[in-house]
């Protein structure tokens, strides 16, 4: 029998009219002169279909064990929903992946469909190189005096999860369904971009090798790392440098403001 919780979750209705593709503005950077470690930005659009298209919304918990990277998400929730809203109005498949939380849901109708969909065997997956990061997190990344304990229990409350939406935290679920519904485009937020954000079976190292072509959404995401290690930066600075690592070496980026924009082209 579904829990009484998941039976307040409406309906979703889709705009008549979204748009059956749109061009996203992304950047990346490129070492010209291959040895320097000069980088340059590189500023490129890319078209792609809304219905070969998902969002994977990875590890937005209600509670982190470090209360900074706690406060940080909660900044990241009411902005991150309202673009969700949006982006399910152009048509876009929506994931949630909150990582060990699936007794949560494991009545929801949005996890039964996501266990319904066949397994599909991962094809060979592209050798990719994996430079080492620009932060040091070895000890946590935490920010904030806290101790490591598992206080996540459900993704943000924050976060509407639509009928129409999806729940899995497990890389063949996840390609396995994109399989299915031919969807080749992984718009990819949430949290943290040096670790799960990365190395999450759903997430933009695992993706990247099996073909999908991720985007890292750079507003909607947030770093793991203490100023008090290296390379002693600020929080904000260390989170962009781990963006420029994934620019370089993984996959380009967007914003949720420039996707905005281009669903309304």
């Amino acid at each position: 029998m579904i829990s009484s919780r998941w039976l307040l979750i409406p309906v979703l209705t889709f705009v008549p009219g979204f748009a059956a593709e749109i061009t996203v503005d992304l950047r990346s950077r490129v070492e010209a002169f291959k040895g320097t470690a000069e980088w340059q930005e590189v500023r490129l659009q890319k078209t792609i279909p809304t219905a070969a298209t998902a969002i994977i919304v990875c590890d937005m918990w209600d509670k982190h064990w470090c209360s900074g990277a706690t406060g940080r998400v909660n900044g990241l929730v009411e902005k991150m929903d309202a673009f969700l809203a949006a982006a399910r109005k152009q048509g876009i498949q929506i994931i949630h992946a909150p990582s060990e939380t699936m007794a949560f849901y494991q009545d929801a109708p949005q996890r039964t469909r996501m266990l319904a969909v066949p397994k599909v065997e991962f094809p060979a997956a592209l050798a990719l190189a994996d430079p080492p990061l620009p932060i040091d997190d070895k000890g946590g990344g935490c920010d904030t005096p806290d101790h490591f304990y598992k206080a996540w229990t459900r993704e943000h409350p924050g976060l509407h999860i639509d009928s129409a939406d999806v729940i899995s935290d497990n890389g063949t679920e996840i390609y396995s369904f994109l399989r299915q519904r031919g969807i080749g485009n992984l718009l990819v937020m949430g949290v943290h971009t040096n670790m799960c954000i990365l190395n999450r079976t759903f997430a933009i190292k695992k993706m990247t090798a099996l073909g999908i072509h991720c985007i890292l959404v750079r507003d909607l995401t947030d770093a793991m790392y203490n100023p008090e290690d290296a390379p002693h930066v600020s929080h904000d600075a260390g989170t962009q440098l781990v963006i420029e690592y994934i620019e370089k070496f993984w996959c380009p980026s967007t914003t949720s403001g420039e996707l905005l924009r281009a669903f309304q082209r």
